[in-house]
């Protein structure tokens, strides 16, 4: 029977499809804003949003506001921080290395979710869901590493790629931690306020580092204000809809599953570009499929 326990798997394949569209707006304005003002765009835009959901969400709910207590922050903190340090390695070694393999280096979050999770969270995993995680993480490198890419014998973007993928585990499990502990109420108005709180925080750091270190790069943000606003939504939706999922159920599952936009990716690239599949990225899918099929019958 379905629960709402059960919830987790469908919230986290809109996320990660809500994922995929917050990507694409997010390229069309790297170009004219930079890499660090199209991020911003995604936290700054996303904020408003993030507002409103909770509005409706306690008008639909009829929670109260919340007042977690001081244990709150510090996951909460940990979540926003971790997320903005991740994305700056990500992109260092995206410098250093080429992009399949650096996609290679960060898909091992699951793996370090999962343990983070297990460290910080007490998060259980059973015998079958570490599998699932194992299989279907070597089904994104199969998939993701081309024959003749050398980076794993770099080491500088190797240690990059795994402290990016390090930084999103602890992202992940930072921001379950500070849904779990908002206390005395429903688990969707937990998730929203959560997502209230972290978007703000990063708007704010990320703000001010651009306006120390980049003011022009904000004026354009403001100037672009319309295309930006969409990018933001998508963002905010695709985060409330993670943030849902990981009320639900330990943040290594959800991140096991979030590998399945990989499958997404690769449909887009066969049915609207006719871009071939290989036979070794046939066998990476069919170890993501098996290791997500293996997660959900766990």
């Amino acid at each position: 029977m379905f629960t709402v326990a059960a919830l987790w798997i469908p919230f986290t394949l809109v996320a990660a499809a809500g994922q995929v569209a917050r990507n694409a707006m997010q390229r069309s304005l790297t170009g004219p804003l930079g890499t660090w003002g199209a991020t911003n765009i995604r936290f700054l835009f996303g904020f408003p949003f993030s507002v409103l959901f909770l509005v409706l969400v306690l008008a639909a709910t009829g929670d109260r506001l919340p007042a977690p207590g001081l244990e709150f922050w510090p996951w909460l903190l940990l979540g926003a921080l971790s997320q903005i340090v991740a994305t700056g390695l990500m992109l260092a070694a995206m410098n250093d290395a080429s992009f399949v393999v650096t996609t290679a280096y960060l898909k091992t979050e699951a793996i370090q979710t999962a343990i983070f999770g297990f460290i910080f969270l007490g998060d259980h995993l059973t015998g079958l869901k570490v599998v699932a995680i194992l299989v279907a993480t070597a089904g994104v490198v199969t998939t993701a590493l081309r024959p003749g890419t050398t980076g794993f014998a770099n080491l500088k973007p190797t240690i990059q790629g795994l402290a990016a993928a390090a930084g999103f585990a602890l992202s992940a499990v930072g921001f379950r931690g500070a849904i779990i502990v908002v206390p005395g109420v429903s688990f969707v108005t937990a998730a929203t306020y959560t997502l209230v709180f972290g978007l703000f925080v990063q708007t704010l750091v990320l703000s001010i580092y651009l306006l120390t270190r980049a003011p022009k790069v904000l004026a354009g943000i403001v100037r672009m204000w319309r295309p930006s606003m969409f990018a933001g939504f998508t963002g905010a939706f695709a985060s409330q809809f993670w943030f849902l999922a990981f009320a639900l159920t330990a943040a290594a599952n959800v991140r096991t599953l979030a590998l399945i936009e990989v499958l997404f990716a690769q449909g887009v690239a066969y049915f609207s570009f006719r871009q071939p599949v290989a036979p070794r990225e046939l066998f990476g899918i069919g170890l993501i499929v098996a290791g997500v099929a293996l997660l959900i019958a766990s």
